[in-house]
């Protein structure tokens, strides 16, 4: 009776044309074929998702796509798996996104088609995986943020008429988390992450289009933001400016600036340890729960 019934499943999709796709406990490409644009077949030419589950009796069946930092040039992983790890402890599903980089000869929009690929992948299986489509966020820090923000601000409802039922998803986060994030690729940008992104001489209008605080609209879906005003690395203006935007263009926001910490601070520290957490931590759960993605 159940391979009858799975056998009548997989023709449904078949002819509907989704894939069913079971539930992922290891990392998983993207794409089945080579990415949009690769350069070869090696690990750094492949992106893929990492899943986090949270235990069954503390799952919400909320999502984080998380981007981690690195100046677009390699992938923190205390801001990669350590998040993906705390908010499984808060029912969060999390998935790290690894997204291709400029130090492997990668340049935009590149990074933009992976987390927009991310994004539509886990809300095409949602269903699939005990997941909710309607609360899917994005969170990054530093080059992740810029990443998240990106998305946040340059999303789209999906392709109807793409051979890929995938493609033909809606990328739009229900939310954003911004850590620090590099947000603008004009006067305040960070150098290292700006060449990686768009080489080292990028166009005006290409400059514009990746200052994202220049491309908030109404429909950029509510963000949190934190930052320090002791980061020497990226500076505060790229979160206040983009709070800015989100508060001219009414969209939902929480700015939280502290005045010390250091860039790159992840959770409060590079180990994972519940003693060293930023009170940022607490103020994203906090904010979290008031758009229902933890109890």
């Amino acid at each position: 009776m159940h391979l009858k019934l799975n056998r009548l499943l997989v023709a449904l999709c078949l002819m509907s044309g989704i894939t069913a796709t079971a539930k992922p406990e290891q990392e998983f490409r993207l794409w089945d074929a080579a990415a949009p644009g690769a350069k070869g077949e090696t690990p750094k030419d492949i992106p893929t998702l990492t899943p986090h589950w949270p235990e069954k009796k503390l799952a919400t069946g909320a999502v984080m796509v998380i981007c981690p930092g690195g100046g677009y040039g390699g992938l923190a992983a205390h801001e990669g798996q350590d998040y993906a790890r705390f908010l499984a402890g808060h029912g969060v599903t999390g998935f790290v996104l690894k997204y291709r980089l400029g130090s492997a000869g990668y340049r935009h929009p590149v990074m933009w088609d992976d987390v927009s690929r991310a994004i539509r992948y886990v809300r095409a299986n949602a269903k699939e995986w005990g997941l909710d489509p309607d609360r899917i966020g994005v969170m990054g820090s530093s080059a992740g943020g810029h990443l998240a923000s990106t998305i946040l601000v340059h999303f789209d409802a999906g392709q109807p008429e793409a051979k890929d039922s995938i493609d033909r998803v809606s990328s739009r986060p229900s939310l954003g988390v911004l850590c620090y994030p590099v947000i603008s690729m004009g006067e305040n940008t960070h150098g290292g992450s700006r060449n990686n992104l768009l080489g080292p001489t990028p166009t005006p209008e290409l400059v514009k289009l990746l200052s994202n605080e220049l491309q908030v609209r109404k429909d950029t879906p509510p963000t949190f933001l934190w930052h320090t005003v002791q980061d020497s690395a990226v500076k505060v203006e790229n979160s206040l400016n983009f709070a800015a935007a989100l508060r001219r263009q009414g969209v939902p926001f929480a700015l939280h600036v502290y005045q010390n910490g250091a860039h790159g601070m992840g959770l409060g520290s590079r180990q994972f340890d519940a003693a060293q957490f930023h009170p940022w931590t607490r103020d994203l759960v906090f904010w979290l729960k008031e758009h229902k993605f933890t109890p």
